[in-house]
């Protein structure tokens, strides 16, 4: 009965060490996807990068054969755990200064001291003897035994965790609201994960597990499960600094990576081992098996989570914002795109066609300079001639409009006003290839024809609708934004934090990487769309110059950045008008990095160089120019009180 058991311990700790290897990994490339510019997350990557190397050292051991390979790989664990006291006291101290307490120096340079200090205890693991000794085999597992300088490294560890813990309290202590409080709970109660996870546990009770198999290997089993919960606590709880998106969209976020990483990779995997081991009691041959069950346990999955994760979501993660949420959800669905409208207005006008009997037909939309073409179909091409559509025609009459009495004649169509049911304002025109000098619809004709005409009138009626939306979100999303980085810095920032810049700009090197991000996207983007650079008064003040368009104001305040760079005289190719010169061809003319190479007449690596040396002066510019923009609504409120 002992065995049967003891072997299920096994095959079972083995699954969990390849799971938590999984988990440590996803984590790690989610941290370094999403808030790798946070400290407190790339300390917290440092962490799990040490996590993963010892969990991955444990799947690697259990599946050698060679004791030579089997020592090697459990040398090689402690690239992981060597630092992963430094790496808890990094953590710590990135957590205490991001609640508002940063370091004077002090704090640093025990860090850094730590660091130095793990190096050696790398050194001392993978060159000699003296931390870890000889190769210890038993019925179950490999082990290495301790060396006479282990205590030194226990020591070491307990210091490192004591001061980190006392770190995390002092930041806990400084948290002032609610959720900024229970989040750190979290974090306290999942830090226990990593150190369990990669603690080397088996060089200090190996000869324990000689006596009580069983109990050693069932805690084996309890902690490494707890491991992985703990190690999704403490990413939680990091995933929320640097942030400026709503706590829902984090959790959304963080759910599903979750889901569709570790949990499917780790429960295929679990499965697959499993399946092996039963085709091989029941004479079965595992290499048609596992595939086969590899496949179906995948594809389930990936159906189950896609079934039950807006359920999940809606459930746990909107709260009190669920309405709000679904209408957005239901307005993204069902949002009419401009590959939308002219697929329906295609299907309108193919229709137009079978109904009147004519080969060609085109709808044009009403724009700031007159009617442009939207779509056509069918052999002819209304712009063959003078190349431009008809003027925009409106009549006085507009209660009395009827379809057949407002069709006009134009070149070879007819047209026919698209007007907007409650204001009657003409949004377009249909124009169909004429059959004849004049319309001669019959009834039949006339009443399908009014029908399509009012689907395209119901179609280009809501296009506008949706175009005054987003207007109103592009004025609206700078604001937004500002506001959720104030909201997510608050939480644990307090008063520093609301009482910063509203664009969050603070030195000149953030100024540069947000200019840089921004050119980069220059004719469109979300770096440029979404830039805290539309937060700048110099932005605000000149949407207005812009039909309210902040992103066009920003585009423009940087051409005008751009030209301040510019030398006077007429441009050449020399050495006074190289920084402009790259601006103006990287960015605003948006050609190859070898192009403007060769056309420069440099290298690659030597045009990076020079472009990071202009995009700060631009930075300079746009800087001078917020603060002439401030000093001028300064002078303005003056004036104004005066």
């Amino acid at each position: 009965m002992t065995q049967p058991v003891l072997s299920t311990l096994l095959v079972l700790n083995q699954i969990l060490n390849a799971a938590n290897a999984i988990t440590a990994f996803s984590l790690l490339l989610y941290v370094l996807t999403f808030n790798l510019r946070e400290r407190v997350a790339r300390t917290l990557a440092l962490l799990l990068s040490c996590v993963t190397v010892v969990y991955f050292g444990d799947v690697l051991t259990s599946l050698a054969q060679v004791d030579t390979e089997i020592e090697l790989w459990l040398r090689l664990q402690w690239v992981g755990i060597a630092f992963v006291p430094a790496t808890y006291l990094h953590l710590s101290n990135a957590l205490l200064a991001a609640t508002g307490r940063p370091s004077q120096g002090g704090r640093r340079f025990v860090v850094w001291l730590s660091y130095l200090l793990s190096g050696a205890v790398l050194a001392a693991a993978g060159l000699g003897r003296f931390l870890v000794g000889d190769l210890v085999l038993s019925e179950s597992t490999a082990y290495l035994r301790p060396g006479q300088w282990f205590p030194a490294f226990l020591l070491f560890s307990i210091l490192n965790l004591g001061l980190a813990g006392f770190n995390l309290w002092r930041s806990y202590k400084r948290c002032l609201t609610r959720s900024s409080r229970r989040r750190m709970r979290y974090l306290m109660a999942g830090s226990f994960g990593p150190l369990l996870g990669s603690f080397p546990f088996l060089m200090i009770s190996g000869s324990a597990l000689e006596f009580n198999p069983l109990i050693f290997w069932g805690l084996l089993v309890v902690i490494n499960s707890l491991v992985a919960v703990q190690m999704v606590m403490i990413t939680y709880t990091v995933a929320y600094f640097g942030v400026s998106c709503p706590d829902r969209v984090v959790k959304s976020r963080l759910f599903r990576w979750i889901m569709r990483g570790p949990v499917v990779a780790s429960m295929v995997l679990g499965v697959t081992v499993v399946a092996n081991r039963l085709s091989i009691l029941i004479g079965l041959e595992g290499a048609r098996v596992v595939p086969f069950t590899m496949v179906i346990v995948l594809l389930m999955l990936q159906y189950i989570i896609t079934l039950v994760r807006p359920s999940i979501e809606r459930l746990f993660f909107y709260g009190e914002d669920r309405g709000d949420v679904i209408r957005l959800q239901l307005l993204e669905e069902r949002l009419l795109t401009t590959g939308d409208l002219r697929q329906f207005l295609e299907s309108i006008l193919n229709a137009v066609c079978d109904v009147a009997g004519v080969g060609s037909a085109f709808v044009a939309v009403v724009g700031p300079d007159g009617l442009e073409m939207e779509v056509a179909v069918g052999p002819d091409d209304p712009l063959r001639g003078s190349g431009d559509l008809p003027p925009l025609l409106v009549t006085d009459d507009k209660a009395s409009f009827e379809l057949l009495g407002m069709v006009f004649t134009w070149d070879v169509y007819w047209l026919i006003p698209i007007r907007l049911v409650d204001t009657r304002e003409v949004v377009g025109m249909l124009g169909l290839r004429a059959r004849g000098e004049q319309p001669d619809f019959n009834p039949e004709e006339e009443a399908r024809l009014k029908v399509l005409v009012d689907g395209a009138t119901v179609a280009l009626a809501d296009r506008l609708l949706q175009r005054e939306v987003f207007g109103v979100v592009d004025r609206l999303v700078p604001q937004v934004d500002a506001i959720q980085r104030m909201r997510a810095a608050a939480v644990y920032g307090g008063v520093e934090a609301l009482t910063a810049p509203v664009n969050g700009v603070h030195t000149e090197e953030e100024l540069a990487n947000l200019v840089r991000e921004a050119l980069g996207h220059y004719w469109g983007g979300p770096r440029l769309t979404r830039s805290p650079l539309l937060a700048l008064s110099v932005v605000r003040k000149a949407v207005g110059e812009h039909d309210g368009n902040p992103v066009n104001a920003l585009r423009a305040i940087l051409k005008q950045a751009i030209d301040r760079v510019r030398p006077e005289g007429e441009r050449r190719f020399t050495a006074e008008w190289m920084l402009y010169n790259i601006l103006e061809m990287k960015f605003l003319q948006g050609r190859k990095v070898r192009d403007v190479a060769m056309r420069l007449a440099m290298s690659e690596a030597d045009l990076y160089r020079k472009q990071r040396v202009a995009i700060e002066e631009v930075a300079r510019a746009i800087a001078e120019m917020e603060r002439e923009a401030v000093t001028s609504k300064l002078r303005e409120e003056i004036l104004r009180e005066n």
